[in-house]
């Protein structure tokens, strides 16, 4: 089994992460892959729990910084702007710069396959540990967590292929019509509606999507496609 020195990990957490763990537990559950032997048999956990935690504490950092960075930006150019921040290939570069990998405890056969550098694993793993800085020192502490090590990329261009460009494109490559978006439904008072939108692909099954607008909507019906078809990753 390879596993980091216990020791190890509250002088990562105050040289890496800029904070002294109250319960240094969770930091070493953040640091834990499902194929450590320990976890497979039950006696401990793994990071998947707080990966599903820090997640979502990431994408509220993110929302709020890039909100008040960038206030000419319309709506869906911030939503660009979250998306590219909090997908699993940027939460896995900071691992990788922090080292992270070396800090993992996880099986032989799984570190043997390169693990440690798996993009996935290093992604799954800075959320993880996202949530343990959360639950040990509240948000201000995993806010500035993520502030220090997200400013390098929150001025890189939001990409310009969205999740309606990327079906049409990817309907083309397979011979499919282009995509038809249709409106299915609208609920919700006035100033809050919710939009159902479907988009149709003739050839093959389409999906439908939710929003606060009708584009929003169709932004998601596309990506529903996309993510379906192993096209789009999820955050």
């Amino acid at each position: 089994m390879t596993v980091s020195p216990e020791g190890d990990f509250e002088s990562f957490a105050v040289q890496t992460l800029g904070h002294r763990f109250a319960e240094i537990g969770l930091l070493r559950r953040a640091l834990t892959h499902p194929s450590l032997p320990s976890v497979m048999q039950g006696d401990e956990r793994s990071y998947q729990r707080l990966e599903f935690l820090g997640d979502r504490v990431l994408g509220l950092v993110i929302a709020d910084l890039v909100f008040s960075r960038f206030p000419d930006d319309d709506e869906g150019m911030l939503s660009r702007r979250l998306t590219r921040l909090v997908r699993k290939e940027t939460c896995a570069k900071v691992a990788d710069a922090l080292d992270f990998g070396e800090m993992i405890r996880m099986g032989e056969a799984e570190a043997g396959t390169g693990g440690r550098k798996k993009t996935a694993i290093l992604g799954d793993v800075c959320e993880g540990v996202i949530a343990a800085l959360y639950l040990d020192g509240g948000l201000d502490v995993a806010r500035a967590f993520i502030h220090a090590n997200w400013e390098s990329f929150l001025h890189e261009d939001a990409p310009l292929r969205d999740a309606k460009t990327a079906l049409q494109e990817w309907a083309h490559k397979r011979g499919f019509d282009s995509p038809v978006y249709r409106t299915r439904g609208r609920t919700g008072p006035d100033h809050q509606p919710v939009f159902t939108i479907e988009v149709v692909i003739p050839g093959t099954d389409g999906e439908t999507g939710n929003g606060p607008s009708k584009r929003i909507a169709e932004q998601e019906a596309a990506r529903a496609v996309l993510v379906r078809e192993g096209e789009w990753e999820t955050s």
